[in-house]
């Protein structure tokens, strides 16, 4: 039985990643990444540390409900600071590690959610 979820044309999805890179909609993607159902943009992010407001603003533009940091190998905690500015701005900051955010952001993308990634790459 194929449960492939049936998607409108032109959304995102992200098929792999690893070995610094992402495959998203058929489409190779160098280092990290910003994902949302329509489009994909580099992400000049390599490290956690790295991840500011100004960073992730191409997504807040979006005005997403959801955005979710893909912080790398593993799960990190953004500081209390970041998360309330991007509340502010309307969405929920959901961190966990980069693989996990590949897939929750599928599975809401396919839910037709106002969702965003922004993905950290990964070896």
């Amino acid at each position: 039985m194929d449960i492939t979820p049936r998607l409108p044309e032109g959304r995102q999805v992200v098929e792999r990643y690893g070995a610094g890179r992402f495959r998203i909609s058929g489409r190779a993607h160098e280092g990290s990444v910003l994902v949302t159902p329509e489009a994909t943009l580099a992400w000049p992010v390599t490290t956690f540390a790295e991840i500011t407001l100004e960073s992730l603003e191409p997504l807040l533009l979006a005005g997403l409900d959801v955005l979710l940091l893909g912080c790398g190998p593993k799960l990190l905690l953004p500081p209390k600071p970041l998360k309330q500015a991007v509340r502010e701005r309307g969405a929920v900051l959901e961190p966990m590690d980069t693989g996990a955010a590949a897939r929750t952001f599928n599975v809401l993308m396919a839910e037709e959610r106002r969702v965003g990634a922004a993905l950290i790459a990964v070896e």
